[in-house]
């Protein structure tokens, strides 16, 4: 019975991963694109299954009432494609539109092709260190090319460089492979300038007493990348220690991290930072076209 269960695992597993090709998944992301582009939510769903989750900065949410249906000027966009997963990331930047935003989108596929879960992280003014404009700059001047093939890490060591990442926040002698130079942009603020030959990611400092659970990942091994959605304890001061929605999507270059982009959502303007992140206002409310 054990073995007949084993081998009706492994087969489903070689199904999932059999039908699901890069070209599936670049052609889904650049639909997605240019349906948040077009601010055509019908043009999104008909991607997606019909019982498709979809939420956004965790709240689960029907397509048709998301950010979505509002027309974006997209400035920059970046996706990552993971054929073992069926799954995708993709990284948005608005810098120019009138309202500003930097979304991180994880999309999952059913054996049928469809969309069968969305989760966005829908950042704007008031959300963690945000500033559009400085995301754009700092990812202008970085390098996110495909990996020459022969230079390429295994899917498994490009998981488990930012994986690191995480478990050194619970846990000082964890060694995280941080590249020389590496620098981490966060909703806008880059470590950059601390040390732009040397590791900045290092002397941003990280925390030590910090459990991050429930990390959800996408690995491209092709691009070096992997991105990792979790809930983020005490980023917004004025929710405690409850998580807040968080993605950080990491370049790995020969098992080293090169690159850090973080997208974090508050629940309060300013995270309860009492204006240390942002000015203390009240967050703008996207306006919904219907």
């Amino acid at each position: 019975m054990a073995v007949s269960t084993l081998l009706g695992l492994l087969l489903f597993s070689a199904s999932a991963s059999a039908h699901c090709t890069r070209e599936l998944l670049v052609g889904a992301t650049d639909k997605y694109v240019a349906a948040q582009a077009a601010g055509s939510a019908s043009d999104f769903a008909a991607l997606a299954a019909s019982n498709v989750t979809y939420t956004e900065n965790e709240v689960p949410m029907a397509i048709s009432r998301s950010i979505l249906t509002e027309s974006i000027k997209i400035d920059h966009n970046r996706s990552i494609h993971d054929t073992v997963q069926c799954a995708t990331f993709t990284e948005i930047i608005a810098a120019t539109n009138p309202h500003q935003y930097v979304i991180g989108t994880r999309m999952l596929f059913g054996s049928d092709h469809m969309i069968s879960s969305v989760e966005s992280i829908v950042t704007d003014r008031g959300d963690w260190a945000f500033n559009a404009t400085g995301y754009l700059y700092w990812n202008s001047l970085e390098n996110w090319d495909p990996i020459p093939e022969d230079k390429r890490d295994t899917r498994e060591v490009v998981q488990a460089s930012g994986n690191a990442y995480f478990e050194r926040f619970q846990n000082e002698s964890v060694v995280v492979p941080f590249g020389i130079p590496c620098s981490r942009l966060e909703g806008g603020a880059s470590t950059a300038p601390l040390n732009m030959t040397g590791d900045s990611c290092t002397l941003a400092g990280l925390p030590s007493t910090l459990v991050v659970t429930n990390r959800r990942f996408v690995v491209d091994e092709v691009m070096g990348v992997v991105d990792i959605f979790l809930g983020f304890p005490g980023l917004d001061r004025s929710q405690g220690t409850d998580p807040m929605p968080d993605s950080h999507l990491f370049r790995i270059e020969e098992g080293k991290i090169r690159y850090i982009h973080t997208v974090s959502s508050c629940v309060e303007a300013g995270c309860g930072m009492n204006g240390t992140i942002i000015p203390q206002s009240k967050k703008v409310q996207r306006v919904r076209h219907f």
